[in-house]
């Protein structure tokens, strides 16, 4: 084993909603990793060589097994240890159920809203109010419970958060005048916490070193 791998290495880009969460799970875990801050438009060929797809996040275990999916992520650092059960069986498949649904119709309009230039099928507006058919589910929920799975953070509010987020920065004045204040407290909350601000912290461009091989695991 080299020394260069004596801990997981993770792929990551600071503002990726996916490696985000990857991230609050792996800290949350309590699992040391070493993280590699790459840039999306100069991806390490270090990175591609073991997950070709060439998205972020990507973990590469101290055996060599790569996971390249975040939720993949999520799902492994919480199996090594979860101290306050955000895997809570009772409320898994609402989990899953609310992340496939954030991951797939609502990433779908948060890019088109994010990058309008990109769509101009619709302007984005058009793209902002499919999306808030999300945030409506999601108010109604907080308004029941403090957590969108129940009493206490759990997978779910995790994986979600970081892509509220990033809607949210889109036009942050009109969000701070819209009608979903319960959802508004719940997203300033995790904002606030030492787990947010902790996954958050700016790491150096990582370069791998010309002058250095590093050996297969």
């Amino acid at each position: 084993m080299s020394a260069l791998s004596a801990v997981p290495i993770l792929y990551s880009f600071r503002r990726c909603p996916y490696a985000m969460r990857a991230r609050l799970a792996i800290a949350y875990a309590g699992i040391a990793v070493t993280v590699r801050e790459i840039k999306l438009s100069a991806k390490p060929q270090s990175m591609l060589d073991i997950s070709p797809k060439g998205t972020v996040p990507v973990l590469q275990l101290r055996d060599g097994t790569v996971l390249d999916e975040s939720l993949d992520i999520m799902n492994w650092a919480l199996q090594q240890n979860d101290p306050e059960h955000w895997l809570e069986k009772p409320w898994r498949q609402t989990a899953e159920a609310l992340i496939q649904q954030n991951d797939g119709a609502f990433k779908y309009c948060l890019d088109r809203y994010k990058y309008p230039d990109r769509y101009p099928e619709y302007p984005a507006r058009h793209y902002r109010q499919q999306g808030e058919l999300f945030l409506a589910e999601l108010e109604r929920r907080l308004t029941q419970t403090p957590y969108l799975c129940g009493e206490h953070f759990s997978l779910a509010d995790a994986a979600i958060a970081p892509f509220i987020r990033q809607f949210v920065a889109v036009d942050s004045a009109w969000f701070a005048h819209a009608a979903y204040p319960v959802l508004q407290q719940w997203l300033s909350n995790f904002l606030a916490t030492q787990l947010f601000a902790a996954v958050m912290v700016k790491y150096p461009l990582w370069m791998p070193d010309p002058l250095v091989t590093e050996p297969p695991l």
